[in-house]
């Protein structure tokens, strides 16, 4: 019975070996052995639904073999490796530079043994860096090493930061692969279509257009369409917005006041009143601080390089 795992990229997480008499705290960091080398991961206790549950999974990953808790003295050396990484990025930033090479490095990985060092960048075309490569076996010796493009959700994935809702980002915290999303999904869920409200730090659309979809078209059941003509407690109107998740709609009327009502206090009546809601400006994909053009929002969609599933 799987009784550990620890969290591992791309918030997979793995189980671990580990012998019988080793007892873990939750949480605690431990050297484990990986496809990359030794590395330092956190562990976790994994209890007795989870790990039924493993054990049953035919995808489940292949277990990491645990060598030993992190102690004081290697949490020293953790620290120096921490800096050693920071000095390499820099490094190789400035031979990325010398070379003019069309890439971003993102960040610099040395495995606990230092046997692997890995870069990752992000480059919106195939990048030759044979030559680059050639002058970094020279300043990192004896140390393999491994250039790894990713897309640019996968650059925010392994990064940490707050998304626009004040929450970490969702591809960092338990998101596990990327779905395709388009514009249509932020106008079907009333959003205003800008891409500073519609774009996460990664410059593309945010995740959860899609995973909260499913939602928004469940709350919009039964609510009338924007523009279409309403009785209310209040007289005749028509809809000029509507908020899927409180199950409210505002109601504009001919003296140019705008009301909200829940939508069981409103009913949708065959019948014309002079109120001008332009529909128009809604459906033109734009705000009154954003204007946007089609070539932003085909941007905004772009799966191209988004994510490559090399981290």
């Amino acid at each position: 019975m799987i009784r550990y795992a620890v969290k591992y990229l791309k918030n997979v997480f793995v189980p671990l070996r580990c012998p019988d008499n080793v007892n873990l705290d939750d949480g605690a960091l431990v050297l484990v052995r990986t496809e990359k080398g030794e590395e330092v991961l956190k562990a976790f206790l994994v209890n007795k639904d989870v790990a039924e549950r493993f054990e049953r999974c035919p995808k489940t990953p292949e277990p990491f073999d645990f060598i030993r808790v992190m102690t004081q003295e290697d949490m020293m050396i953790l620290e120096e490796l921490k800096k050693e990484e920071v000095t390499s990025f820099f490094k190789c930033k400035d031979l990325v530079k010398k070379h003019n090479l069309n890439m971003n490095l993102v960040q610099c990985r040395i495995t606990f043994d230092r046997r692997k060092i890995s870069f990752y960048y992000t480059a919106p075309e195939r990048v030759d860096f044979r030559e680059l490569l050639k002058d970094l076996t020279q300043v990192f010796k004896r140390m393999r090493i491994d250039l790894r493009h990713i897309g640019v959700r996968d650059e925010s994935s392994i990064m940490d930061g707050a998304g626009i809702c004040g929450k970490p980002f969702c591809c960092a915290s338990y998101l596990r692969k990327f779905e395709s999303i388009n514009v249509k999904l932020a106008k079907d869920q009333g959003m205003p279509i800008a891409p500073s409200k519609i774009s996460g730090t990664c410059g593309r659309l945010l995740c959860c257009l899609t995973y909260e979809y499913s939602n928004y078209i469940e709350a919009a059941k039964g609510m009338p369409p924007v523009g279409s003509t309403v009785m209310t407690p209040t007289g005749l109107g028509k809809v000029c917005f509507i908020q899927f998740l409180n199950n409210s709609v505002a109601v504009k009327f001919e003296d140019g006041k705008i009301k909200e009502f829940n939508k069981n206090e409103i009913e949708m009546v065959d019948a014309d009143v002079n109120v001008d809601i332009e529909v128009s400006r809604i459906t033109n994909y734009s705000t009154d601080d954003e204007k946007v053009d089609a070539k932003q929002l085909k941007q905004l969609e772009d799966d191209r390089n988004s994510s490559t599933g090399n981290v």
